[in-house]
Formats: C-alpha cells, sequence, structure tokens
C-alpha cells in the first residue's frame, strides 16, 4: 500500500511538470466539477486550529470584550442615578457584544472552505474520468486536488477556497465559508466600540460636572484610569475593525480576495454585480438574517466549481 506522499508522487510525474510548486499540463478548458467532490468531510464538524499565537489572539480578543463590559457595567451604568440611560444604553451595548463574540465564534469555528487532504491520488484522478486535455493543479503541501481560486494557508496547513486571509485574531483563515462571520465580527467590534466611546465622553461630563466621588463606586483616580484605558482600546479597535470592515465589503464587492489583490491575480473567473457577489457571501434574498451570526448563509450550494486547468 502506498503512502499519500507517494501516491502523490506517483501524479506528479503522470503527464505533468513543475511550475510554482504546482503540477499542471498544457490546458485545454475548464473541469466543472460539483463542489461536494471538494467539500471538505470535517465541513459538518467541529473546525477548531490548533496554533499557539491564534489561540492567545483569541482569548486577548474575549478578555478586552469582557473588559470593556466591566467597566461600562460597573464604572459608568450602575452608579448612573439616570435609571433609563443605565437601562437604554446596558441593552444596547450587552446586544452588540454578544452579536460581536458570537460572530467571533462562528468565524473561528467554521471550516472556511478546507480542501479534503490528500485527495490528490492517481486512483481519485482517473475515478474523475477526465478527458484527454483535461487537468487538474494539485498542492504538493498537502496533496490535494486544487480548486480555483483556492490557496494553501502555512497556519492551516489546508488549501482553502477563496481565501482571503489568515487571521490571528480569530485563529482562522477568512474563507468562502465563514467570511460573512468574520464581516459581521468586525462591524459588532466598531459599533461596540463606538458605542463605548460615546459612553466614556458622557460620564467623563458628568464627572466633571458632579462630585468624582459620588459618579462611580470606585476612588476617583481608579475610575479616570479605567476610563482612560477604555477609551484607548474603544478607539484602537474602531479604527482597526472599521478599516478591516471596509476592505472586506471592498473585496467582496469586486469579488477579489485580498490575496488575489495582494498577488496581482489574473482574473479568470465570471464577472458578476456587486449585489450578486454581496449575496453570494450573506445569503439570498437580503433579510436581517444578513446581519445574525446565527444563520448560515448557503453560499451557492447548487452551484460547480471549476478545477484550473
Amino acid at each position: 500500500m502506498k503512502s499519500p506522499v507517494h501516491r502523490c508522487r506517483d501524479v506528479e510525474h503522470n503527464r505533468g511538470q513543475a511550475w510554482a510548486g504546482t503540477t499542471f499540463l498544457q490546458a485545454e478548458q475548464r473541469i466543472p466539477i460539483s463542489k461536494d467532490v471538494i467539500t471538505s468531510s470535517s465541513a459538518s464538524a467541529m473546525w477548531f486550529i490548533k496554533d499557539a499565537c491564534g489561540i492567545i489572539c483569541a482569548l486577548i480578543t474575549w478578555l478586552l470584550v469582557l473588559y470593556a463590559e466591566f467597566v461600562v457595567l460597573f464604572v459608568m451604568l450602575l452608579p448612573s442615578k439616570n435609571l433609563t440611560y443605565s437601562i437604554v444604553n446596558g441593552s444596547l451595548f450587552n446586544a452588540l457584544a454578544f452579536l460581536a463574540l458570537a460572530s467571533h465564534v462562528r468565524a473561528m469555528c467554521t471550516d472556511p472552505g478546507a480542501v479534503p487532504k490528500g485527495n490528490a491520488t492517481k486512483e481519485y484522478i482517473e475515478s474523475l474520468q477526465l478527458k484527454p486535455g483535461q487537468v487538474v493543479y494539485k498542492c504538493p503541501k498537502c496533496c490535494s486536488i486544487k480548486p480555483d481560486r483556492a490557496h494553501h494557508c502555512s497556519v492551516c496547513k489546508r488549501c482553502i477556497r477563496k481565501m482571503d486571509h489568515h487571521c490571528p485574531w480569530v485563529n482562522n483563515c477568512v474563507g468562502e465559508n465563514n467570511q460573512k462571520y468574520f464581516v459581521l465580527f468586525t462591524m459588532y467590534i466598531a459599533l461596540v466600540s463606538l458605542h463605548a466611546l460615546f459612553m466614556v465622553v458622557f460620564h467623563f461630563l458628568y464627572c466633571f460636572e458632579e462630585d468624582w466621588t459620588k459618579c462611580s463606586s470606585f476612588s476617583p483616580p481608579a475610575t479616570v484610569i479605567l476610563l482612560i484605558l477604555l477609551c484607548f482600546e474603544g478607539l484602537l479597535f474602531l479604527i482597526f475593525t472599521s478599516v478591516m470592515f471596509g476592505t472586506q465589503v471592498h473585496s467582496i464587492c469586486t469579488d477579489e480576495t485580498g490575496i488575489e489583490q495582494l498577488k496581482k491575480e489574473e482574473r479568470r473567473w465570471a464577472k458578476k454585480t456587486k449585489w450578486m457577489n454581496l449575496r453570494a457571501v450573506f445569503g439570498h434574498p437580503f433579510s436581517l438574517l444578513w446581519f445574525s451570526p446565527f444563520s448560515t448563509p448557503d453560499h451557492g450550494k447548487a452551484e460547480t466549481y471549476q478545477y484550473v486547468v
């Protein structure tokens, strides 16, 4: 019984030549193949990348949100004499924080579109019944048949369909299946940061007008330090996530991933309208479910994928 590595070598030596780490032949036409053929076997299972740096970054993200929650509730809202102000802002802040963390979990624990490892075997390729002149790309790193617009991630150690980038803050690649959740994560973090900044400003103004010892259950120096740290955190994350949100929306509308833009890859796929590209990521038709991290879009399951040839 040959190992996957040896079987991959058989494929490399079979009618192929090496170029830029990928085996290919002179192309004549593309090969339309059902998406089910390249769907990862782990698509229905829990997806989690065991990367120390990514896990630490993900934990830091949660700790920063929990710190903001602590300051907002125990420094600003609970000591406030205005009950309506506390209820309205507390409800809004907690709702945004909950949606942000839920989006983070979905982005982190959703298979981004991994191609099955080790399927680029001679037997499997023969089972595709390719016609003369039809060929497939193979990734030598994970020994998988490489679909069009897929790229290999050195952290996930897999080829990812429509890979945009690997984000350590969600400890996962941003790809075809989880881009919606990453966009929602950046949007809700930006909104919760903006809301926190507004509350910090109002609380400072309130404390300047009132006695500092009455505007918080903490001492004045501790209150100032906690608010300044929250202000710095909110401003930093507002800028960072707003930029990420903008670049992701632009990437979706232009139907060009971050890696494709960086490498300036030649466009080989059909051009669609911006609205069609948005629906491909968030689902069809448009509804409030677009903004829900608990709703899973179909990502065009009826479509077929084409291997690069």
